[in-house]
């Protein structure tokens, strides 16, 4: 069993950057199932990412697999998303994928 936590490559669509983290079992059962982790909370258990990462969605099958996203040109020593953000077409920024 790996003991050490798992990043994937970045992806991304239109809008955002995102990458998914996988946790070795020992950490994924102290994390709650059923709300998203602050950034605080994600460093503490040990993920270690720029800054700007948001913990954007929960995948119930597989909750030892944290899902990421960040605007696109997020700056990533500040966590600064740029100043001209990217909009969905209805003028709003995209909101987050319900739980699966």
């Amino acid at each position: 069993m790996t003991r050490t936590v798992q990043y994937s490559e970045k992806y991304n669509d239109d809008a955002y950057e995102y990458r998914h983290v996988i946790l070795p079992a020992d950490i994924a059962k102290l994390c709650p199932k059923n709300r998203l982790l602050s950034e605080a909370e994600w460093r503490q258990i040990g993920v270690q990412q720029s800054r700007g990462w948001e913990h954007y969605a929960l995948h119930k099958p597989e909750p030892h697999i944290l899902l990421f996203r960040r605007l696109l040109g997020t700056d990533p020593v500040t966590g600064l998303p740029p100043t001209t953000s990217i909009k969905s077409g209805n003028g709003s920024l995209p909101q987050p994928l319900p739980a699966h």
